[in-house]
């Protein structure tokens, strides 16, 4: 699965995700359903009905889908989202109001994702938030009674990374690493679908096409996910500084890439394509 996350933030990030869909090998994108172009988003997707459309809930550094006012825990002055993970996961833990807050969020990003029409492919979480064990039991609870079929979890091995390149893993992994394995328990015992491992953690914003085509010669076996950053622009409103946007897409429509996935017969889709019968 090679998937594009973001899907709604800005209207240069979906008409990178429809072209590289189009020409390239992006199978999937994830949803910000209150994103400033989730419209734009919606529409897009609703005229390519090969790509797989998941939701990528924001919980922090981004847009509430509910009001001000019912989220008044977890926004800052402004109204966004509090962008600061670490304050924010105290709150959660310290705070019954943020942790209902929260849960009411979740709840709506989801309502929201079914008033687009579009087949619910996957849920994961912005910045991958959804690791906070506070947040995992709820988002894994009412992620299973909406029908969800299927959770990415954050597990990165290093070794088909360090085939590519000499590399090392953050000390954000090493922390977030066993809450990543906690979600991948209360995901399969409820019966959601997870990816054996999922790509992008550690060169997040930073996927080249070099990058890209050397981890598609040495995944390893099982359900592997790639997940990008792809925009026709690294500066628009909402970008984050640093992150390679253009570089990305690029990487997603490279001539080496496609005939990487192509000469290794591997299947690509969504999450739905590979449901256990």
């Amino acid at each position: 699965m090679v998937t594009a996350d973001d899907f709604g933030l800005a209207e240069e990030v979906n008409e990178a995700v429809e072209y590289a869909h189009r020409t390239g090998v992006l199978s999937a994108a994830s949803l910000m359903v209150a994103g400033p172009a989730a419209r734009h988003a919606v529409h897009l997707a609703r005229r390519l009905p090969g790509l797989r459309v998941g939701l990528h809930l924001v919980l922090v550094d981004g847009a509430p889908a509910l009001p001000r006012e019912e989220v008044t825990e977890l926004i800052d002055a402004a109204g966004a989202l509090r962008g600061d993970l670490l304050s924010t996961a105290l709150r959660l833990a310290l705070s019954p109001l943020a942790r209902r807050q929260m849960a009411q969020e979740i709840a709506a990003q989801l309502a929201a994702f079914r008033d687009t029409g579009l087949t619910l492919d996957h849920i994961n979480a912005h910045r991958h938030f959804h690791v906070h064990p506070v947040v995992a039991a709820d988002f894994i609870r009412q992620a299973a009674q909406d029908g969800a079929k299927a959770v990415r979890v954050p597990f990165e091995p290093i070794e088909p990374l360090r085939r590519v390149e000499p590399t090392s893993l953050t000390w954000q992994q090493r922390v977030t690493a066993p809450w990543a394995g906690r979600l991948r328990e209360r995901a399969r015992r409820v019966g959601l679908q997870v990816p054996t491992a999922t790509f992008g953690v550690r060169w997040s914003g930073q996927m080249t096409a070099r990058r890209l085509t050397g981890l598609l010669r040495h995944l390893p076996d099982g359900l592997n996910e790639i997940y990008l950053h792809p925009a026709t622009s690294n500066t628009f409103a909402g970008c984050t500084p640093g992150c390679h946007y253009s570089e990305e897409f690029a990487a997603l429509v490279d001539r080496e890439v496609i005939e990487t996935v192509r000469r290794s017969g591997s299947a690509v889709g969504g999450y739905q394509d590979f449901l256990p019968v």
